[in-house]
């Protein structure tokens, strides 16, 4: 078929205007500066940033050079990081309708995790992509806590005036109601003094008044974070310590005091165990109970004092111990099911040195039940206890976990597939039992599948019919013949348990085989037919391509799209698929011809082309005529060109493009000083003095100081006044839409 021309020239137009574009690459020689806000008012550019929920609204401006940027361009504003490094930079804003100025306001918010000193931005372009220089350093902080901060001691919210410290030992003093404390930086002093320390947390071993403020570096002023002043003095130690005990090793229901060695003084005393207060600061608590009864009184004691005049001040540990400490350990599990008529075991294990045991059922002594195992057939629940009868606490009893030993009210298979299945997929599968679960008269269901998973006589059927043979708990499923609704049933004593449901769809091993008449389609081109040798009267089936279903219920399908097709045939309730055909489209690659597609020659010469790799041949110039019906064309004109080429059924182009070699360059520098010496922008033959050239010239601002067709080579005029030494001006020359020269003019007086 013969194509219709013009719309190949305007392919090739537009692929000219995009390389144009590419060539003219913008410069973003300027970085982004602070503006003022519009919206309040203001007509000075902010110098720091500090912002808060109450305002966060911001203004920088950009200017860049011409000549314009191409229509789809967006300008992207970007913040480095506190230290002004751009490794991952954050985008404040984005302008993508302003390109035809030269300068464009960004507006944007601060994130609100902005705090630091040297944070830097710049400006991305995306088309053409360019990167501006990065700007000054400026002070940015987002305020987002601006309270008053309330410290104490460990940040436990205990607000002390005054805190004593003895000996050189040391406290931390921490914030208590800043969220997230670690995230921010302070500043802390010490009677008026700034430290060096800038964590939410300072040591504090000197005596001086101490507060803390967050540091917003010079946005600190409009937060008011101080926090209130603690007073920390120094003194002596007064040798705070606790008597030693009459014995440290407790038996069951004995207790023993601890006594401070200072006591009648007034102090407040504060009790710990393993590090941890047990007391509240009390006045004259200069003693404490340890009571062998309470679970897990054996630690570490100790006994802190403070008071008016003397300094915090900690005693050593006292270790207090389980004299009769020995465990006990159930043997079996919490929960065991039984069955009418059957006994089972239970047993513990004691770490005791001389144990005597006593089994208990539903909380009261069994009669004679005196070892580690007992033997029962009832339900309820059972326990042993275990008496040392040796050693420092002869009568300490201690108590084994309980075991709930059950007769369900019935039973519960579930069951699941074994291995990897996915149903008209797969070809085989094994299912399983994978929990047995014993239901209670309230419905309440306990796992019981190891205690009872070799007690069942099992039993599986398909789609309610026994399968024969299959007496297991597992069963492996082989043949799609065996397609079915699976279930697993058993029974045990006079328990009768039955299974979910699986359902198990094999796809069939059947094979399917297609044909195809060719394996590539191409415009006018013959169409390639997929066919099978299997008879599809009667059949479900689909054809598809590319995964989809076509829609198609011819047996023998017409291919017309490139594509990966196979058939898709029902077999037994699966969609069973044949081997894929790949159609593919016309590849044009062979057509070759013996030159550039763009060919310059000098004017009134001539060149000779050849093409090969085709049947046959068509050359055609812009108005569609036909120039040569061979493989070989002769051009002595400029103009765009189109060969058509048949390989086949299928059709090939190449389009070729000759113009005639420039004499001289586009000039770029005039000397308008009136010597008569290059004084006027003088532009070759090609492209002055034609109705069909139009020339236009821009200022460094971007605005057209000339603009006409036809030119005659007379700017700029002795009337063109330039207001500086050296002025740079901008120009493209184009015919009908395509740019045919562009680049700058310097202008030397």
């Amino acid at each position: 078929m013969r194509p219709i021309f013009p719309n190949r020239i305007l392919q090739l137009v537009v692929a000219c205007l995009f390389f144009g574009a590419q060539v003219n690459a913008q410069v973003l020689d300027e970085a982004p500066e602070p503006a003022p806000n519009p919206n309040i008012g203001s007509s000075q550019p902010w110098e720091e940033a500090c912002a808060s929920e109450d305002f966060n609204e911001w203004f920088v401006s950009f200017a860049w050079e011409p000549p314009l940027v191409n229509g789809d361009n967006e300008f992207i504003l970007e913040l480095s990081d506190g230290n002004g490094n751009f490794g991952s930079p954050v985008e404040l804003a984005r302008i993508g309708d302003d390109n035809i100025d030269f300068e464009v306001l960004f507006q944007f918010a601060l994130p609100t995790d902005t705090r630091g000193e040297n944070y830097r931005m710049r400006v991305r372009s995306t088309s053409p992509a360019m990167t501006s220089p990065v700007s000054d350093a400026f002070v940015m902080y987002y305020i987002d806590f601006r309270e008053r901060i309330f410290i104490s001691q460990d940040g436990n919210g205990q607000i002390p005036g005054t805190i004593n410290l003895c000996d050189g030992n040391a406290i931390v003093l921490e914030p208590h109601n800043v969220p997230n404390a670690d995230t921010y930086r302070y500043n802390w002093y010490r009677s008026g003094t700034l430290l060096t320390e800038t964590s939410e947390s300072l040591t504090v071993s000197e005596a001086g008044m101490y507060y803390t403020r967050i540091d917003y570096g010079s946005c600190s002023g409009t937060a008011f974070t101080d926090s209130q002043i603690i007073e920390i003095t120094t003194g002596s130690s007064q040798g705070i310590a606790i008597d030693p005990p009459s014995k440290t090793a407790l038996c069951p229901g004995e207790t023993e005091t601890l006594q401070a060695n200072i006591t009648g003084s007034g102090l407040t005393y504060t009790w710990y165990k393993d590090g941890t207060a047990i007391t509240s600061p009390t006045v004259d608590d200069d003693s404490y109970v340890v009571d062998a009864n309470v679970s897990g009184f054996e630690g570490d004691y100790q006994v802190e004092i403070s008071g008016t005049g003397i300094c915090q001040e900690r005693s050593a540990a006292v270790t207090m111990t389980n004299a009769g400490n020995f465990t006990v350990t159930r043997d079996n599990e919490a929960t065991i099911v039984i069955l009418p008529s059957q006994t089972i075991t239970l047993s513990v294990s004691t770490t005791a040195s001389a144990p005597n045991y006593q089994w208990y059922k539903d909380g009261a002594p069994l009669s004679g039940e005196t070892n580690s195992t007992v033997q029962v057939s009832d339900v309820g629940t059972y326990f042993a206890r275990v008496t040392e009868s040796g050693g420092a606490c002869a009568a300490s009893p201690v108590d084994s976990e309980t075991t709930d030993v059950v007769a369900p009210d019935s039973f519960e298979f579930i069951v699941d597939y074994a291995t990897s299945y996915t149903s008209c997929e797969s070809t085989d599968v094994t299912l399983g039992l994978t929990q047995i679960n014993a239901v209670a008269s309230d419905g309440s269901k306990t796992d019981v599948t190891t205690a009872m998973q070799s007690t069942f006589a099992y039993q599986w059927t398909r789609d309610g019919s026994d399968v024969s043979g299959e007496t297991s708990s597992s069963l492996i499923v082989a043949d799609n013949t065996d397609n079915g609704s699976y279930v697993l049933n058993g029974t045990a004593s006079t328990y009768n348990a039955a299974s979910n449901t699986l359902g198990v769809q094999l796809r069939s091993s059947e094979t399917i085989a297609i044909n195809s008449t060719g394996s590539v389609v191409c415009q006018g081109g013959d169409p390639v037919v997929l066919t099978t040798g299997r008879d599809l009267s009667g059949e479900t089936f689909e054809w598809h391509r590319n995964g989809a279903d076509t829609g198609s219920a011819a047996t023998d399908f017409t291919a017309t799209q490139s594509g990966v097709y196979r058939l898709m045939v029902d077999i037994d309730g699966c969609m069973v698929p044949s081997n894929e055909i790949t159609i593919n489209d016309f590849d044009d690659s062979q057509l070759v011809i013996d030159s550039d597609e763009n060919i310059v020659i000098p004017e009134g010469e001539s060149i000779s082309v050849t093409a090969s790799g085709a049947d046959n041949y068509q050359w055609f110039n812009a108005n569609n005529d036909l120039l040569s019906n061979s493989d070989r064309v002769t051009f002595s004109e400029e103009g765009q060109y189109i060969l058509v080429a048949n390989i086949g059924d299928c059709e090939a182009t190449r389009q070729i493009t000759v113009e005639f070699r420039e004499n001289f360059r586009v000039p770029n520098v005039v000397t308008a000083n009136g010597d008569g010496i290059n004084d006027l922008w003088v532009l070759p033959n090609t492209y002055s003095r034609r109705s069909d050239v139009t020339v236009t010239i821009y200022n460094e601002k971007g605005q057209e100081v000339l603009n006409v067709n036809d030119y005659q080579n007379n700017w700029p005029q002795s009337s063109t006044s330039f207001s500086e030494q050296n002025m740079v001006f901008y120009y493209k020359i184009r015919k009908e839409n395509q740019t045919l020269k562009q680049g700058t003019i310097t202008i030397i007086r």
